[in-house]
């Protein structure tokens, strides 16, 4: 199904599936809910009860071909493949880390770029995928490489839910709820998910249906920067696990390093979280997303300023050690800095795990890969057309 490209190499540069251009006339079936899919069927002459059947042979068997569903007519099959098709994004680049992650840069509708990556736990029970949401991010926070690419557009609810659909159809096919090709998926990777709510909900309840990909609540989280109206909306339509991209407790770092946060400040943007948590059942804890910066948000002062602000909220702290990336002006703290800070959180009576870094050697932190394949495009289209023009 997918064009595994060699790493590095001139030679092996993206030989990529390319998406298929839709056809006026036929509707993309991938990105509908129940509720769309039973519409569609009605408005075909057919029974509501068809799309259960064929949401299972999408998202469950990751089919994209209507005369492989062996359960429908022949006739209707016939009948959908005039009027309807299941397109995902093209698979350009797909990469193996030698610690198991996978990370896949997708074509969209308009030839823009994303990208998705698979993290295996070690212990192999818990495979998470890191969705993203925008092509580019709107957000400019100063440490982040995606948000220096600039915002092109939104997604849509079929090319956000197509990230989990290339992801399954590479690892292989949901057979059963005890060994799930993706046990988690985090709406974490490009873009911010709130401001492209409805989009995002939409392909998040896909991944709740039992005949989409029957994931629970608690393993469905979407990270947010702080966009306190569109945070409340979400906690009275989908409880969902919540992360916030904090980063700082102060007001005047974080305004630096999060440019949202003179919209939404930190106090806005608790109470935010504590109105979300009354909504969610008993047990939800929010995830606090902390990037650890060399000289910048590192110190004692900061770990005693990030006690402090979440001493009331459930929560859990993860630390991130800043990934560093071209002209960013940041570094990353040393081992024993990041260990020092893990250690005044612990003192202070937080449990503060350091994130792992995990496919370094695919680049596979959020938004450095798309920038690489971006140029490795361009020198393979020239690479191939040489070849080309020698074989003429």
């Amino acid at each position: 199904m997918t064009t595994t490209v060699a790493q590095h190499t001139p030679s092996s540069a993206p030989q990529r599936t390319p998406s298929v251009q839709a056809t006026p006339e036929r509707q993309n079936l991938l990105g509908m809910s129940r509720e769309q899919m039973a519409a569609f069927f009605v408005s075909i002459g057919e029974k509501k009860f068809r799309a259960a059947q064929v949401m299972k042979w999408i998202h469950i068997e990751g089919c994209d071909d209507f005369s492989a569903m062996t359960n429908l007519s022949k006739p209707l099959r016939e009948k959908l493949a005039q009027v309807a098709e299941i397109r995902g994004p093209g698979v350009i680049y797909e990469g193996t880390s030698s610690d198991g992650t996978r990370k896949w840069v997708l074509e969209v509708e308009d030839g823009s770029y994303v990208e998705t990556v698979l993290i295996p736990a070690e212990n192999g029970k818990r495979r998470t995928l890191c969705v993203s949401s925008q092509v580019g991010c709107s957000l400019d926070c100063s440490f982040c490489s995606t948000g220096k690419q600039g915002f092109q557009r939104n997604l849509t609810a079929a090319e956000i839910i197509g990230q989990v659909w290339v992801a399954q159809r590479s690892v292989g096919p949901r057979r059963d709820t005890a060994n799930r090709p993706v046990t988690n998926v985090v709406m974490m990777g490009m873009g911010e998910p709130l401001l492209n709510y409805d989009n995002v909900v939409s392909a998040m309840k896909l991944m709740l249906d039992d005949d989409g990909y029957g994931l629970s609540k608690r393993r469905v989280t979407l990270s947010t920067s702080g966009v306190v109206p569109m945070l409340d909306k979400l906690g009275d339509e989908l409880d969902v696990s919540l992360a916030v991209s904090l980063h700082a407790a102060n007001d005047e770092l974080r305004n630096e390093l999060v440019p949202l946060n003179r919209k939404y400040n930190i106090r806005s943007l608790m109470d935010a979280c504590h109105r979300y948590l009354a909504k969610c059942p008993e047990n939800r804890l929010v995830t606090i997303e902390y990037t650890l910066i060399k000289d910048v948000n590192d110190q004692q002062e900061h770990a005693e300023q990030l006690a402090a602000l979440l001493d009331e909220l459930p929560c859990k702290i993860n630390l991130i050690p800043f990934n560093p990336f071209p002209h960013s002006g940041y570094e990353t703290p040393s081992r024993n800095q990041t260990m020092r800070f893990q250690q005044w959180l612990h003192d202070l009576g937080y449990t503060a795990p350091i994130r792992s870094t995990r496919g370094d050697d695919i680049d596979a932190a959020c938004g450095q890969l798309v920038g690489r394949v971006k140029d490795r495009t361009k020198r393979s289209a020239r690479y191939i057309q040489s070849i080309q023009l020698d074989a003429d």
